[in-house]
């Protein structure tokens, strides 16, 4: 399956075959668009001139990593904090995981433990590594077993809660349509 996540082919690509990208997309999904979100690691790489690599991002000067997230246009609306913040998360990739991502997940025991290695992240509480764990599990078939459980309600199949269960325009669409609908049921104190 192809991820859509940033509803743009080069930087939807990009997520596809880079972990690093994906998990940095993720972490940068908040208080911003989705699709601007998930185009945000190809932003940096464009400008970095090639891939990320958890490595490089965490050796960077904080305050030019940052300047490179703030150029316009900004990766993110609080480009400062969330540069720190894919600086944080690089540097436990590579103090952890010898900067591979891909080992959060490739061997994990099951689902309860790629979900607290996820919540692990720098940046990533317990909804995100859910969300994190139903888009590994629904969209790139990291399943362990026990995986649509410990991803709690994102893990559903057929549902459209979150990034994980975006595949195209429609589903988008879909998804938007439920978090709406979810923030007036919230806000009616339903």
């Amino acid at each position: 399956m192809r991820i859509q996540l940033a509803q743009r082919d080069e930087a939807d690509e990009l997520l596809g075959r880079s972990p690093l990208a994906l998990l940095v997309g993720m972490l940068l999904d908040q208080q911003i668009p989705m699709e601007w979100a998930f185009t945000g690691p190809y932003t940096i790489s464009e400008r970095l001139g090639h891939d990320l690599t958890a490595e490089e991002i965490a050796a960077c000067d904080p305050e030019a990593f940052a300047a490179l997230l703030a150029q316009k246009p900004a990766v993110h609306r609080y480009p400062k904090s969330m540069a720190a913040r894919v600086q944080q998360l690089a540097a436990y990739l590579v103090e952890h995981y010898d900067g591979r991502p891909e080992l959060i997940w490739s061997d994990a025991a099951d689902g309860k433990d790629l979900v607290k290695r996820l919540q692990a992240l720098p940046g990533y509480g317990k909804q995100k590594a859910q969300i994190f764990l139903a888009l590994l599990g629904k969209q790139l078939g990291v399943q362990p077993s026990g995986w649509r459980e410990a991803a709690g309600l994102y893990g559903e199949e057929g549902s459209f809660r979150s990034v994980a269960d975006v595949v195209d325009a429609d589903s988008l669409g879909r998804v938007r349509a439920a978090k709406q609908e979810a923030k007036r049921a919230a806000a009616k104190g339903e």
